[in-house]
């Protein structure tokens, strides 16, 4: 495992990150605690010292589970966990004021609930779980994270960018009061890469890029047969025709990666990794062959130029979120 500076901060995490929303259990069917233990420990036995959480997976089930993992004494693990929006609107609108999604009271007892669930004294990266600059020059989430930072309870803030739209965080990673942003980064969605990692790279912000396989479409397990429990959150990802056009892109995809060493999701991580303005890679991990597959992403280091050209040309202009 290598590891990478977290922005300003004196961390340095590993390149793949732990991404904790499947042992929440709430929207992704099939996973039992006992498989996400043995996930958890595993990651940390081949060298994985961030873990993303969110006080919404699960309604803090993920949060437990990572709290008993990191007391298990393991070494220094850095915690990422968010406040979910109040009015549980995803993404953010900046017609609705922040008075409904974060107002001041709400960010600090959700802070103390994460603590609670963790069973930790602090917690290393608050983050924003729904963002809009819209929001940027109120006082409520700013007096919010100043007071918990002073308090000793959040270490750092950051914030949870909406899906396909980095551009919506620009204005807040100018301000100074963040550390880090999490954005969606994948070989299908690029758009980070034209404003977004630029003005990061300047301002020294950490980023923490998130499904970095598609939701498991640059796996190469998605066929328009596939299946999903009911309730599962990919059966609606994956709804109507969109298993197909999934299907049609990753045959074009690895059809001209033919001779590229690696599996499809080894070459999708490193895709992410290749930048230089991602710290860390936050797949999700359920189970140990997942954290053991990711993991090798990042011994393989960087793709060269003549795959990232190829990949580049890859870029798939969509919202399945939607």
């Amino acid at each position: 495992m290598h590891y990478r500076k977290l922005g300003t901060t004196e961390a340095e995490v590993s390149e793949i990150g732990f991404g904790a929303w499947g042992i929440g259990g709430n929207q992704w069917q099939g996973g039992r605690d006992d498989e996400s233990k043995k996930a958890l420990q595993r990651a940390f036995e081949v060298g994985v010292n961030l873990i993303d959480t969110a006080l919404a997976y699960g309604e803090g089930h993920s949060e437990r589970l990572v709290g008993e993992a990191i007391r298990g004494g393991f070494r220094r693990i850095y915690v990422a966990t968010k406040v979910p929006p109040k009015n549980r609107i995803w993404p953010a609108s900046p017609e609705t004021p922040i008075s409904e999604v974060f107002p001041y009271d709400y960010i600090v007892q959700s802070t103390d609930q994460s603590l609670r669930n963790l069973g930790i004294e602090q917690i290393y990266l608050q983050q924003f779980h729904v963002w809009t600059d819209a929001w940027v020059k109120t006082e409520e989430w700013q007096r919010a994270v100043e007071d918990l930072r002073r308090s000793g309870k959040v270490r750092y803030f950051g914030v949870s960018i909406s899906e396909h739209e980095p551009d919506t965080a620009l204005e807040v990673v100018k301000t100074g009061a963040i550390t880090a942003v999490q954005v969606i980064y994948n070989i299908f969605d690029q758009k980070a890469e034209e404003h977004l990692f630029p003005l990061c790279e300047q301002r020294r912000i950490g980023v923490l890029a998130r499904v970095p396989l598609d939701e498991g479409g640059l796996t190469g397990t998605i066929t328009p047969d596939a299946k999903f429990a009911p309730g599962e959150f990919r059966e609606s990802y994956f709804r109507g025709d969109r298993k197909q056009q999934v299907v049609e892109h990753v045959e074009a995809l690895e059809k001209d990666l033919a001779g590229v060493p690696g599996t499809l999701p080894e070459i999708a991580l490193r895709f992410c990794l290749s930048h230089p303005a991602v710290t860390t890679v936050i797949p999700g991990m359920r189970r140990v062959s997942s954290v053991e597959s990711s993991c090798r992403a990042s011994s393989a280091g960087k793709l060269d130029a003549k795959t990232l050209a190829i990949l580049k040309r890859h870029k798939w202009d969509r919202n399945f979120y939607q």
